[in-house]
């Protein structure tokens, strides 16, 4: 792959969050992420954060930084809800007897949870299990079983370990929706056909944009279709195995600055 070729062709760069942007369990930003970012912005190259957390749920200085650089296109809730400048382009939220069906399965089993919306985050009682997950998201939440009768749900938050991933998958309940495993406690549950490669684009439809002008940036499991779907997917040195063999580069560590280094390369930005 050529980087003469992507100061032409690249209009949009989406980052994910936690361990791409920001170190989660340090409350760590590179200095050099908002500088970047800017400077994308100055040569008309869309910046747009592409994650799994809900916009709700976005760490403090992520937030600082989407004030500072005025950012305003989402793919959140990997790829449940698309916003582009104040405008929701496409939402998926999972039926509410969908839903239903689940929490009666979880409640049999004795296995907590949380709903995710674009606003809150509601759990279904407050562990130390859920705690050890949901805490170092920085996120307010409260106690909330009926959540979802009334409010739109893109994702739940079913807490168990690993030791209990074939129960749940033989379990049934999992027909029209996949679990994405985000914590050693917890995993992603969502519409079978959502990810973040599926909100990108329909993003890119709307913008008129294909997907060889986008780059992407990530690390974890969440991110695989993600780059595997972007004309140019990017993998941290920090990412896991399975997406560094998926990316078409892998940039140096976030601790190191691997975004504004891989965008200088790129001839995106400048030193």
């Amino acid at each position: 792959m050529d980087f003469a070729h992507f100061k032409h062709t690249i209009k949009i760069v989406f980052f994910d969050i936690d361990e791409t942007l920001i170190v989660k369990d340090k409350d760590f930003l590179p200095h050099s992420v908002l500088p970047a970012i800017q400077q994308l912005q100055q040569k008309g190259i869309i910046p747009a954060i592409a994650t799994g957390r809900s916009p709700c749920s976005f760490p403090p200085k992520i937030k600082a930084l989407v004030q500072q650089a005025g950012l305003n296109t989402f793919v959140t809730m990997n790829g449940q809800y698309v916003v582009h400048q104040g405008q929701v382009v496409d939402k998926l939220p999972i039926p509410t007897q969908k839903i239903a069906e689940v929490v009666a399965f979880f409640e049999q089993q004795q296995i907590d949870y949380a709903f995710v919306s674009n606003e809150h985050l509601a759990v279904s009682r407050i562990t130390d299990q859920v705690r050890s997950a949901v805490d170092p998201l920085k996120t307010a939440y409260h106690i909330d079983k009926d959540y979802y009768q009334h409010h739109e749900v893109f994702q739940i938050l079913p807490f168990y370990d690993e030791s209990q991933d074939e129960l749940v998958q033989n379990s049934g309940i999992l027909n029209g929706l996949k679990t994405v495993r985000w914590h050693e406690q917890s995993v992603d549950l969502f519409d079978v056909q959502g990810s973040k490669a599926r909100g990108i684009l329909h993003l890119l439809n709307h913008l008129g944009l294909s997907v060889e002008n986008a780059m992407a940036f990530g690390d974890g499991l969440n991110d695989l279709e993600m780059l595997s779907t972007v004309g140019v997917g990017v993998a941290m040195g920090n990412a896991c195995d399975e997406l560094k063999a998926v990316a078409d580069f892998v940039t140096d560590h976030i601790e190191q600055d691997g975004i504004a280094h891989f965008l200088q390369k790129a001839g995106l930005i400048k030193a």
